[in-house]
């Protein structure tokens, strides 16, 4: 076949490829960024719905996810930019209230990777891999370019804007917080078995649906949006962690709760990152959608 006859089948393959996600509603991740606000470089794209402007590229992953050198600190695939030690937050636990069941640990996993720029200590463009060739710091240096826009100082999120959290996280739902308030047997059942209410410390909250995926338990709670008992992202996603040590609902250690691996709620139990919902909620929030997926009440 001539060179030029391959590239012409290659052409309409791609073609077809386009077709077909166009009839199925589908469309990369990139593409359904790109109308959010979490497309950082829309200055240059002209993308009238993100307010925060950057001149300095036109990319939009680079601001979050890197395919070489990236920081593996976050449990978040290939991210570019430089995380917070844990013990820099202070969490919900230390409000002292009594009706908090479920044990907190140090501020990680996904969490981590929401709070670079989420705690507004950091500017947008910091990242470790920057476009290009030679833009590589470790430790995350600013990519050159000037910002734009009313939610921003600096390309840090502006402060008193509800999206800068800052690292005080008392006044914020909970992160980093077991799910169901714990088991109330000290123990979770294994994956693929689902972690069922009548096993919570608090039975004020839902089952949560259970499988192993690529060799890890992954829990999470069905919003009944799609195909029942399979993991979606209208979800509400519950992350695995697996406690160094036995936690007690004050961050201190005991030999008497639970350790090994077990779902974790996260900021991104309720916000996909990539969706185009209104504040990137998993699924829409009327009547109070979001938080009866999870709560009982």
């Amino acid at each position: 076949m001539k060179k030029t006859s391959l590239i012409n089948v290659m052409l309409r393959c791609a073609g077809a490829v386009a077709v077909i996600f166009v009839a199925l509603g589908m469309q990369p991740a990139a593409a359904g960024i790109a109308d959010t606000k979490h497309n950082l470089g829309s200055s240059t794209n002209n993308d009238p719905n993100a307010v925060n402007k950057f001149n300095g590229t036109g990319e939009i992953c680079v601001f979050c996810h890197t395919p070489h050198g990236a920081d593996t600190t976050a449990a978040v695939p290939l991210w570019n930019r430089a995380v917070a030690a844990p013990s820099t937050y202070t969490t919900y636990n230390s409000l002292g209230t009594s009706s908090l069941d479920g044990a907190t640990a140090p501020v990680g996993s996904v969490s981590l990777a929401c709070l670079s720029c989420h705690d507004g200590t950091q500017a947008m463009n910091v990242m470790i891999n920057q476009p290009g060739s030679g833009g590589y710091n470790a430790s995350g240096s600013a990519l050159a370019g000037a910002w734009s826009g009313a939610n921003q100082s600096a390309g840090k999120l502006a402060a008193g804007i509800i999206t800068n959290i800052g690292q005080d996280l008392r006044n914020d739902h909970p992160v980093g917080i077991q799910y169901g308030g714990g088991p109330k047997a000290g123990t979770v059942p294994a994956a693929p078995a689902d972690y069922t209410n009548a096993l919570f410390k608090d039975a004020d909250f839902k089952d949560a649906k259970s499988a192993v995926l690529n060799g890890q338990s992954a829990w999470w709670v069905d919003t009944a949006t799609g195909s029942a008992g399979v993991r979606e992202k209208t979800d509400m996603l519950l992350y695995t962690r697996t406690a160094a040590s036995a936690l007690n609902i004050d961050g201190t250690v005991s030999a008497t709760t639970l350790t090994g691996a077990q779902p974790f709620v996260e900021c991104a139990s309720c916000h996909d990152p990539h969706s185009t919902n209104a504040t990137f909620l998993r699924i829409a929030n009327t009547g109070s959608a979001v938080c009866l997926s999870c709560h009982i009440k």
